[in-house]
């Protein structure tokens, strides 16, 4: 084996939209700096993910200076949304967490994403992740906060884990859906230089100049199956997660990081496994 080092570092602005590759990141407790701090709710207040709407694949969302992002998507003029200034909050539920956020300001913002996805949706900012949001408590350490990912501040996969997956898939039934790309995973940072399903033992792990705890595994849902390219749902990896890497009751690829100071990663960096 080579040494494990960062191969790539990728931040959601807009969660559920397109990831960004950067060839660094600052890292914040609450994850990435600029990843999921914006997101989309329904009439309900609850969050719009892929799992309701795939073509939210296509979307892409480009960070801007101070925090706004500009929207884009397939048929769409570009969009850009600025930070809303208003000290006023709305309820929304992202799964079992109730959160306060932030409208977006521009009533152009919510019209946008509402006419690209055919659904009445609105734009929500969070406007400060050291106090909105709590890690699950069942795996956090106090104070532990969290942006609008799904519930950890990041989220690491290996490409050695990656190729044993895709070698799985091509052996099962629907190996014409493979091999699947890394962004069917979406993650904050993708290590190369490991042994398949290494992540699968660690505990606290560096990466540069930052330290993580290592809480849990990540399970999968059904963004999964969705090609991030065309937006259309196959059985993939599910179907062989299922077979393969079922483990506590969950079909698992990767592991959810905590961060345990704040620094900046970039690719290249070593990753050493602490414990």
């Amino acid at each position: 084996m080579g040494h494990a080092q960062l191969q790539s570092v990728h931040v959601h602005p807009v969660k559920a939209f397109r990831g960004t590759a950067l060839r660094e990141a600052v890292v914040e407790p609450w994850g990435p700096a600029g990843d999921r701090r914006w997101m989309l709710i329904d009439v309900g207040g609850k969050v719009v993910t892929q799992r309701q709407q795939p073509r939210l694949a296509l979307a892409a969302a480009e960070l801007l200076p101070g925090g706004g992002v500009l929207l884009s998507a397939p048929g769409m003029e570009p969009l850009s949304v600025p930070v809303p200034s208003g000290v006023g909050t709305v309820p929304v539920e992202i799964f079992r967490d109730k959160v306060e956020a932030v409208l977006a300001e521009d009533d152009a913002a919510h019209a946008w994403c509402s006419t690209y996805l055919g659904a009445d949706v609105r734009l929500v900012h969070m406007p400060d992740p050291g106090t909105c949001r709590p890690v699950d408590p069942e795996y956090a350490l106090p104070g532990e906060t969290v942006s609008f990912a799904d519930g950890y501040p990041l989220l690491l996969t290996s490409t050695a884990s990656l190729d044993a997956l895709n070698s799985l898939i091509a052996r099962g039934d629907h190996a014409h859906e493979g091999p699947l790309p890394m962004n069917r995973f979406r993650p904050n940072v993708v290590v190369s230089g490991t042994a398949a399903w290494a992540e699968d033992d660690w505990s606290r792990i560096s990466i540069g100049e930052v330290a993580f705890r290592v809480p849990k595994m990540c399970g999968r849902c059904v963004v999964t199956t969705t090609d991030q390219g065309t937006a259309e749902r196959g059985r993939e990896p599910l179907l062989t997660l299922g077979r393969h890497r079922r483990i506590g009751g969950k079909l698992v690829f990767g592991q959810n990081l905590v961060p345990l100071n704040r620094g900046t990663i970039r690719v290249g960096d070593t990753v050493t496994i602490l414990d």
